[in-house]
């Protein structure tokens, strides 16, 4: 499983805009690495923005987390993640970005998520995560494929919408991904809101199962509020990589 809380988990209606903005005087922010010092601040950041609203987090009344908090930064050491950072030296948007990496045949094989996670209602999610990953991997779409990113939370300030920041995050990864030569971006949405910007960034879905048929123990473990109505896997392709099926 990723190591972390996946984006499932793009809560917010972002708007993308500007995808192609270049970084001038005008701009009222810039787009910087994430480094692991700064997780105090992304945090911070998250919980006003990002959980509380995250589909799955409010169907379970998930509240307070320390797992989840803990899950949300582990990432950061693999230093591909993204912040924007208004002129005050305020987060303002970020995307937490991770490394997956093949397996190979003589790796023992990877402990559940699940398994070790105390807290009950986190504990769901992380069950489901684990599911989807027993269902689908993405390295079987990507056989020449030994790393690929992996988007797992993006959030911005809902006061500022419409300035091009979830693009420009990721535009950013995208010459992380380049300067890498990681050819394919890899996200996991539980949130219908995640996926419609993901679209609009050029992503194209890979995988989808509805809460509905996530019945683990013969019943529905999930019913979020409408519009959200499962995970889905999207990806994007830089290169010349092509899945060699698709849905």
């Amino acid at each position: 499983l990723n190591d972390l809380y996946p984006i499932a988990r793009l809560t917010q209606k972002l708007d993308v805009l500007n995808m192609s903005a270049t970084m001038d005087k005008e701009c009222p922010y810039t787009i910087e690495l994430i480094r692991e010092e700064d997780a105090a601040e992304v945090l911070q950041m998250l919980k006003t923005f990002f959980f509380k609203d995250e589909p799955l987090n409010t169907f379970l009344d998930l509240g307070e987390c320390k797992e989840l908090e803990k899950y949300s930064v582990k990432s950061l050491k693999d230093n591909c993640s993204y912040k924007a950072v208004n002129k005050n030296g305020e987060i303002i948007g970020v995307f937490l970005n991770g490394l997956m990496h093949r397996s190979s045949a003589t790796d023992a094989p990877a402990e559940k998520a699940a398994d070790s996670c105390e807290h009950p209602k986190f504990k769901k999610i992380l069950s489901l995560m684990d599911h989807v990953e027993d269902q689908f991997n993405i390295f079987d779409l990507y056989p020449s494929e030994n790393v690929i990113l992996d988007g797992k939370i993006i959030s911005v300030d809902t006061n500022y919408r419409g300035l091009g920041i979830a693009g420009r995050l990721t535009e950013r990864a995208y010459e992380y991904m380049r300067e890498q030569h990681i050819n394919v971006y890899h996200v996991l949405c539980s949130s219908h809101y995640s996926a419609r910007v993901m679209e609009k960034l050029g992503f194209h879905e890979v995988f989808e199962m509805k809460f509905a048929d996530y019945k683990p123990q013969g019943e529905v473990v999930f019913k979020p509020a409408q519009p959200h109505v499962g995970v889905r896997i999207l990806v994007k392709e830089l290169e010349q990589s092509k899945p060699t099926s698709s849905l």
